[in-house]
């Protein structure tokens, strides 16, 4: 029994990882509709074109919009869409977006 629990385990921390890894490109939908499905808009036609922005980049932005101090005209809109991530969600959409050249 204790065998057929690790395998288990071993399959669930496999498969999170798989989940975790994947994180990135799911959480992304949320963003297309204003920033286009690589990052290659100006989200609603005031931001910066976010395709290809470093992760710590992406991770700061987007840390600050959470905090309310990062942002202009977008901050508002931003820190509704951010304040349910958590840091290792920002950390795969970052890797997400930085990833898109």
């Amino acid at each position: 029994m204790k065998t057929i629990n690790k395998v288990l385990l071993g399959l669930a921390v496999v498969g999170s990882l798989t989940v975790a890894a994947a994180d990135g490109a799911s959480l992304y939908n949320k963003c297309a509709a204003c920033h286009g499905t690589t990052g290659e808009k100006k989200a609603l036609g005031k931001s910066a074109v976010i395709k290809g922005w470093e992760a710590t980049k992406t991770v700061e932005a987007l840390n600050g919009y959470k905090a309310g101090t990062y942002g202009g005209a977008m901050k508002g809109l931003m820190k509704g869409q951010v304040n349910s991530l958590n840091d290792s969600q920002i950390e795969a959409l970052a890797k997400y977006i930085e990833a898109q050249k």
